[in-house]
């Protein structure tokens, strides 16, 4: 009764001119939709702004993922009610698609809502903990993100099949039978799918880690863990894209996962201070013992090795406790100068490659033959 007397008022301000009067009610259709995607993005301004006042970070996400999918869907809805209008009253078969494309519509919306609503707590979840200080696993929380994004995706795409008219049993047996034919097709793409799963399953690396591999010309910084492929930022700065099937088939090393790093050196001292060995020995090792940057609960050996070709060589095995490069190469230097100043201090030196010729007793050098060496044309005139 509402709508034909609303009808009947139309019909009256436009003196009973159909055309007119059916322009006239698309205009306020239009017209209520204006005004409430005006009203409807104040009201989710001013939530946005009292829930970035509060802790948690659901209602952010919420409210943020929600703004625009909810204007595009009072525009969809009111402009298919429009075409309702003109197709109820013209009867042309042009305006029938109003209906699918309505479902499709507040499908498109609704999942667009999910998947910003997914991004945002993602976001959210890591920024938070960020801001507490508190370790945060991207790896896995991207798996995640990905996983239900395509979840989504794919649950979206069989409703809007299935409200279109189409058969979602027969869709799904196609895509088995179908499915083996597109296995072979793709399968580097398969394989890099699969590869990328069993990383975010297995963990051997996450963002921010440092590998590298024995097998392969592979090393450098883990940015990102696609499905496809992981990007990895070289030392020089330069990106290197591996498909993640790669990653099933080598061994790889992840540094960034080592307790400590390891000093192995061996120092070698002249056969000339022989007698200053066990000193030197005893010495070094007192000053790894107290030097507050080795790991005393790791293995640590100072001894007199092996006789070299022009030194007595001196193993030091011992760790750091710090894994940082930077900081690492700092104590392995004021070990090194301090390993110095231990053998100087024993009146020792450090060994470097000479070779001692030995001359027998009672071998005599002829000078009329040292001289001729010394002046060739002399030699020649005598």
């Amino acid at each position: 009764m509402q709508e034909e007397s609303l009808e009947d008022i139309l019909s009256w301000v436009t003196g009973g001119n159909a055309t007119w009067t059916l322009v006239l009610q698309v205009f306020l259709v239009v017209f209520a939709v204006v005004a409430a995607n005006f009203l409807l993005r104040r009201i989710l301004e001013r939530l946005e702004a009292r829930a970035r006042q509060t802790a948690t970070p659901w209602d952010d996400a919420l409210i943020s993922a929600a703004r625009r999918p909810a204007m595009l869907l009072a525009w969809i809805v009111g402009l298919t009610f429009a075409v309702r209008i003109i197709h109820d009253s013209t009867a042309a078969a042009i305006f029938e698609f109003y209906e699918p494309a309505q479902m499709v519509g507040v499908i498109g919306c609704l999942t667009w809502f999910l998947l910003l609503f997914i991004r945002n707590v993602q976001e959210g979840l890591v920024a938070r903990q960020i801001a507490r200080g508190q370790p945060v696993d991207r790896t896995t929380v991207d798996a995640i993100g990905k996983l239900l994004r395509v979840s989504v995706l794919i649950t979206a795409v069989l409703i809007g099949l299935q409200s279109l008219g189409f058969s979602v049993s027969g869709v799904l047996a196609f895509g088995g039978v179908g499915g083996i034919a597109v296995g072979f097709a793709a399968r580097d793409l398969l394989a890099n799918f699969f590869g990328g799963l069993m990383v975010y399953l297995d963990r051997p690396f996450a963002i921010g880690d440092w590998i590298r591999s024995p097998d392969r010309n592979i090393e450098g910084t883990v940015e990102e863990i696609g499905w496809r492929v992981t990007r990895i930022r070289t030392f020089d700065k330069r990106p290197l894209y591996v498909p993640n099937a790669v990653f099933t088939q080598i061994a790889l090393e992840n540094p960034s996962r080592m307790s400590h790093r390891r000093i192995y050196e061996t120092i070698g001292v002249r056969y000339d201070d022989f007698a200053q060995i066990g000193g030197i020995v005893s010495d070094i090792k007192a000053m790894l013992q107290a030097h507050p940057e080795i790991a005393q609960d790791q293995t640590m050996i100072v001894n007199f090795n092996q006789y070299s070709g022009s030194s007595l060589d001196i193993m030091l095995y011992t760790f750091t406790k710090t894994t940082q490069w930077v900081r690492f190469h700092e104590i392995k230097q004021d070990v090194l100068l301090k390993i110095g100043e231990i053998i100087e201090r024993h009146g020792a030196q450090v060994a470097f490659p000479t070779r001692t010729l030995h001359v027998p007793e009672g071998v005599r050098i002829d000078a009329g033959a040292l001289a001729a060496m010394a002046d060739p044309e002399r030699g020649s005139a005598r």
